[in-house]
C-alpha cells in the first residue's frame, strides 16, 4: 500500500465511499446529506495541513486521512486527524497505516500531542485502533452523538502525546 497525497483528482474516488460512511451517520459529525463539493471543500485541506490518500497495489484508492492542527493561536501545538477507509476494503490495515502516518506528520511537523474530538463510543474499531497506538480516552461527552442505531452515544475526546 502506498499513501501519497491526495490531488483533486483524487476526490471522484474518495466521495462514493465518503458518502457511503458519512450517509450511514454512525461514526462522523457531518451532515448525512452533506454534497460532495462540501465534503471535499472540508476534507481536501492546504498546507501547511495535509489530506493523504492510501492507495492499494491495484491502484486503488482505499483510504483517506487528513490531518491538521487541532486548534488555532495558543493551541496550534495539538495536531489532529481524521480517517475513512472505503468499508469494501475494511480490515486490511488500511486504517493503522493511515494513523501512524498522521502520527508520523504531526511529530515531523512539531506538534506536541495529537487529540481526537469525536470519536464515537460505539465505533469500537476506531476505538481499540487508537488505544492500541498510545491514545486514551480524556473524556466523554455523554449522549454526545445520535447514532442512528443506538440512539444518544457517548463521543470520546482521545489524546496522545508525541
Amino acid at each position: 500500500m502506498e499513501i501519497r497525497e491526495a490531488t483533486p483528482e483524487d476526490w471522484a474516488a474518495v466521495w462514493p465511499f465518503f458518502h457511503r460512511i458519512v450517509a450511514a451517520g454512525e461514526t462522523f459529525t457531518y451532515p448525512a446529506d452533506l454534497s460532495s463539493a462540501t465534503a471535499r471543500d472540508w476534507w481536501l485541506l492546504n498546507a501547511p495541513n495535509r489530506t493523504v490518500v492510501a492507495v492499494d497495489d491495484h491502484g486503488t484508492v482505499v483510504g483517506t486521512a487528513k490531518m491538521n492542527n487541532n486548534q488555532w493561536g495558543n493551541g496550534s501545538h495539538v495536531a489532529s486527524a481524521s480517517y475513512m477507509v472505503d468499508p469494501d476494503h475494511a480490515g486490511r490495515g488500511t486504517g493503522r497505516a493511515l494513523c501512524e502516518h498522521t502520527l508520523d506528520w504531526a511529530r515531523r511537523q512539531g506538534f506536541r500531542a495529537m487529540q481526537f474530538n469525536a470519536v464515537v463510543a460505539t465505533n469500537t474499531a476506531a476505538v481499540a485502533l487508537y488505544r492500541s497506538l498510545g491514545f486514551t480516552i480524556i473524556g466523554t461527552v455523554p449522549e454526545g452523538f445520535h447514532h442512528p442505531a443506538h440512539g444518544y452515544v457517548g463521543l470520546h475526546v482521545m489524546h496522545r502525546p508525541l
